[in-house]
């Protein structure tokens, strides 16, 4: 199977929002109030919680049905800390992004516990975000600058 791509594109709002594009969908981006935001949506370290917990969800109830394991209710909190020191430019002792996780799932299925162990087992090396989030990921970041050009078409 080829590649797919998935992409997002992003307008800043003002200091601390964004209206971002996904597809067809508008999604805002903010800070809560203590970190300077209007605590007007979720802020970037939130969304790739819940980007998380999305793909185990996506992915635990793709890999339940292939082995024909039944998932009656399925319950996912996704926790991480974060040092703000390096982000404020207070210190560089601590990274900037989360020093861990801590998921917690609670299903409900009729399955052994040998099959839910199975099972998670599986979703920890299929789940596309796992992977990114416990492997490195190259990043080009590029920086662009608006052009001045006149098109004479």
């Amino acid at each position: 199977m080829a590649d797919i791509n998935f992409k997002v594109s992003g307008t800043g709002l003002n200091a601390t929002g964004l209206a971002g594009k996904v597809r067809q969908f508008t999604l805002l981006v903010d800070e809560p109030e203590a970190l300077g935001g209007k605590d007007v949506a979720p802020n970037p370290v939130e969304y790739i919680l819940l980007g998380y917990a999305g793909c185990l969800n996506v992915v635990v109830n793709l890999i339940a049905a292939e082995k024909g394991i039944r998932v009656h209710d399925l319950r996912i909190n996704v926790e991480g800390n974060i040092n703000p020191n390096r982000l404020f430019g207070v210190s560089e002792e601590e990274r900037a992004g989360f020093k861990g996780f801590t998921v917690n799932v609670t299903v409900d299925s009729d399955a052994s516990a040998e099959e839910i162990e199975e099972l998670f087992a599986e979703v920890e090396r299929r789940c596309p975000v796992n992977d990114t989030l416990k492997n490195p990921t190259p990043i080009d970041l590029n920086i662009l600058r608006p052009t001045n050009e006149v098109s004479l078409n």
